[in-house]
């Protein structure tokens, strides 16, 4: 069988959870091939990719959205689009429900002239003045229009450039990775999986709200616009998975049909994190990692604060951040200049480098996370034997308390953004050895008897089968 995975601002150009996690399912399903479909920011990653590509893969095909920024050769051109068609588009752009497929239909119908020229044409033009005035009156007309193309530019785009032939979708995100998997769907009549590791709109809804460029009652407009994006791919999707729980209450709260969603929680391979190398018994430091790419959503700036607390009352302690910089040097900078301005001489950025070498000498791990889904770096962690100290976010608390098993606590969970908190548990396991041991125990016991690649890659494998081409339509989960 051929799959098309989509995926969106991860593989295989972001090294971390979903890309790890795309990479490990296509390394293990070496009877199916693969067609990787890659949204990405920029042209500039084309080719770029930090993940050696497995031999069953057949195809890369790279979408960047800064190309759908080039400017059209013609303004004010009349597309001739029907009455129907206008008003499933003004319809689509209130906010009110509509059928995606319809939508598809209209979109591709014109897609003979380009993504800039439909929106600079006299129809669009009508039909945004018809939209502002009936839903946003009091909002001038000039700001509203070019704030509605911003919008709906890569929505164009993304369905412009079309997804490959395959017997299968399936999507690691939703937005346009859900929209491109439910375009699949509608061309081709094939089945369409979505896999979410955190929600997708929550997370976009969180980078709307603090963001700059988008202002004021915009924002409103921008997430009512990304929830349109996630009711089509929860309505296209024949089956959607969720990796816990209560991502999966949201995932019902936000429109998903229940009976759709099925729960496969992440895997590791256990076995490759017991031989590490250990930390030098003559070192008499207290070792504090983190596992982590240096971007806002991980919010590092809560952790350095959170080693200066800790560093007040532990004096022998080391931090070690470990993972790439270089995807938002921006933040890094700021990172780096308030590590400079506590005077933390112990804490290290290392960079991209071999998590497993370090690991072993880690003596506490941390995540200090503002959104996550179910992270790999916690799983892997626990596989070395290693107690944490997390925020409380996504199914953190789950893996570090446990969801009615009798494994014990893996570490300790503290609120989101308190660095007060998070850095007096730091304390608490750098002074009980014992502490910290048994946490760690406690870990690795959980992770391998719930959280097994294994469980991950047979549960996946139930699902790819039961969509077999002869099977699609007449035997579903």
């Amino acid at each position: 069988m051929k799959i098309c995975m989509i995926a969106e601002g991860s593989y295989p150009y972001v090294t971390g959870g979903v890309s790890s996690w795309i990479q490990m399912l296509i390394s293990w399903m070496s009877e199916h091939e693969f067609v990787v479909c890659s949204i990405g920011a920029q042209e500039k990653e084309k080719g770029q990719y930090n993940y050696k590509i497995p031999e069953n893969v057949v195809e890369i095909r790279e979408v960047f959205l800064d190309r759908s920024i080039k400017r059209p050769d013609r303004w004010g051109i009349r597309l001739g689009i029907k009455p129907n068609e206008r008003q499933l588009i003004i319809e689509h752009l209130m906010g009110e429900e509509v059928d995606w497929n319809d939508l598809f239909s209209v979109f591709i119908r014109y897609s003979y002239v380009s993504v800039h020229e439909f929106l600079m044409s006299r129809d669009f033009y009508d039909i945004s003045e018809e939209v502002c005035i009936k839903k946003y009156p009091l909002v001038p007309f000039t700001s509203f229009y070019w704030s509605l193309r911003s919008m709906i530019i890569p929505i164009l785009f993304v369905i412009q450039q079309g997804i490959p032939q395959a017997d299968l979708y399936h999507s690691a995100s939703g937005g346009y990775a859900g929209l491109l998997g439910s375009l699949g769907k509608f061309l081709y009549k094939k089945p369409f999986v979505l896999t979410e590791h955190g929600i997708y709109t929550r997370e976009r809804e969180e980078e709307i709200i603090k963001s700059q460029w988008i202002r004021g009652y915009f924002k409103e407009v921008w997430i009512d616009y990304f929830y349109s994006l996630s009711r089509c791919a929860y309505k296209n999707a024949d089956k959607v998975i969720s990796l816990f729980e209560r991502n999966k209450e949201i995932q019902v709260e936000l429109g998903c049909d229940e009976k759709k969603i099925h729960i496969i929680p992440n895997g590791i391979q256990a076995n490759n994190f017991i031989n590490l190398c250990p930390k030098d018994s003559s070192d008499d430091y207290i070792n504090v990692g983190a596992v982590v790419r240096v971007v806002p959503i991980k919010d590092i700036k809560t952790m350095i604060h959170s080693f200066a607390i800790a560093k007040e009352s532990y004096k022998k302690i080391r931090y070690y951040i470990m993972g790439p910089f270089d995807e938002d040097m921006e933040y890094y900078k700021e990172c780096k200049q308030l590590v400079e301005n506590l005077a933390l001489k112990e804490l290290i950025f290392t960079g991209r480098v071999n998590v497993a070498e370090y690991l072993g000498k880690m003596d506490i791990l941390v995540l200090s996370s503002i959104s996550e889904g179910q992270p790999l770096a916690i799983l892997e962690g626990m596989a070395s034997h290693k107690p944490f100290v997390v925020t409380d976010v996504g199914s953190c608390r789950e893996l570090i308390y446990g969801n009615g098993d009798d494994y014990g606590e893996a570490g300790i969970v503290v609120p989101v953004m308190d660095y007060e908190k998070m850095g007096k548990a730091i304390v608490k396991l750098c002074n009980d050895r014992d502490l910290r041991n048994k946490m760690g125990k406690c870990a690795f016991r959980r992770v391998v008897n719930l959280y097994s690649k294994e469980r991950l890659i047979n549960e996946y494998k139930r699902i790819y089968n039961t969509f077999e081409v002869p099977n699609y339509g007449r035997d579903r989960i």
